[in-house]
């Protein structure tokens, strides 16, 4: 991935750098083990202070998103693995077999007759289980509902998940509960850390990569060349983000202005050019944009080959350790 440093941009350079990290982690641009540029090289490349380059670096590294590994570098911090079920105590099993054949013995029961009740009770582990509950834990709540309805097309049969989002698990005790009895939580790569915090480590976590919806990329792809585009982040840290991925898919457009939700050059801009891409989450611009200014959000979705050969298979993994740890089964809030 290149770091490319948009002076233009109403974003601190410290600020853009962050974000360039911290969201190409979370939309697999940067994927894990990837080694980061040495401190004064990125400065150099950048035209930015080491201090400033070395804050960033400690900030990703504080919020677990990158790891430095003495003598090697600066890296991409691993996946964490889904939490492995505890090793069975094969002797435990083996004592309490014995008891129970004793027991068996000492009540009158034959060979026969206690093989073909084992065998009865063993037929049982064939019996449908019930499926999965997954919980996606999201910003904004209509963008993490979508995000969960693209997720539970691909699931097994009888799996399910549903959205919520941190401001509400931080305010609902029974979202809050419901959601560790979940089998599996899922949330982006630059907030699984926060996840884990406020779950703890002990609960099954992982994280997906994000990509642009095909309707947002059809949609820059259609764009005139002379169109005049204006695109509006959320935060100052996906400006940079958007920016680039905007340009990716929308080469031929040579005109394009980007500001953050909330800047005074925002009324501006919106007065100065054709189409407005907004970024989810700040669908306030849109009270905004002149009636005959077209707009389109810049929706990403879940990245179809995240779910398929990371998420699919951690769930193998945990229905493989047999049925769930998490007691109750978990159920839409009220």
């Amino acid at each position: 991935m290149n770091f490319n440093i948009d002076r233009d941009l109403p974003v601190p350079l410290g600020t853009q750098l962050r974000g360039l990290i911290e969201y190409g982690i979370a939309c697999g641009e940067l994927a894990p083990g990837t080694r980061l540029p040495s401190v004064r090289r990125l400065a150099e490349q950048l035209g930015l202070a080491p201090m400033t380059v070395s804050q960033v670096y400690r900030e990703l590294q504080g919020a677990g998103l990158i790891e430095a590994r003495p003598g090697q570098g600066t890296y991409v911090a691993a996946a964490m693995p889904v939490t492995a079920s505890p090793q069975p105590d094969l002797a435990g099993f083996r004592h309490r077999i014995d008891r129970l054949i004793d027991d068996a013995v000492g009540a009158g029961l034959g060979r026969t007759e206690l093989a073909a009740l084992f065998n009865a009770r063993l037929n049982l582990l064939g019996a449908p289980r019930r499926g999965l509950r997954l919980v996606l834990v999201g910003i904004f709540e209509a963008a993490t509902e979508d995000y969960a309805a693209h997720i539970q097309a691909r699931l097994p049969a009888g799996d399910s998940i549903i959205a919520t989002t941190f401001a509400r698990i931080a305010s609902d005790e029974v979202m809050r509960r419901r959601l560790a009895q979940a089998d599996l939580a899922l949330t982006f790569a630059n907030r699984k850390a926060e996840l884990e915090r406020l779950l703890g480590r002990r609960h099954n976590i992982a994280s997906l990569s994000f990509i642009p919806s095909e309707a947002s990329r059809m949609a820059l792809a259609a764009l005139d060349p002379l169109t005049r585009l204006g695109i509006v982040s959320t935060i100052p840290e996906f400006l940079p983000v958007m920016t680039r991925g905007i340009r990716r898919h929308a080469p031929h457009v040579a005109d394009i202005r980007s500001t953050v939700l909330g800047q005074a050059e925002l009324p501006a801009l919106l007065q100065a050019v054709d189409v407005v891409v907004y970024a989810t989450g700040a669908e306030a611009v849109l009270d905004l944009i002149p009636e005959r200014t077209r707009r389109f959000e810049y929706r990403h979705v879940p990245d179809p080959y995240s779910i398929d050969h990371l998420l699919l298979p951690m769930l193998d993994e945990i229905r493989a350790g047999g049925r769930s740890r998490r007691g109750k089964p978990l159920r839409e809030a009220p």
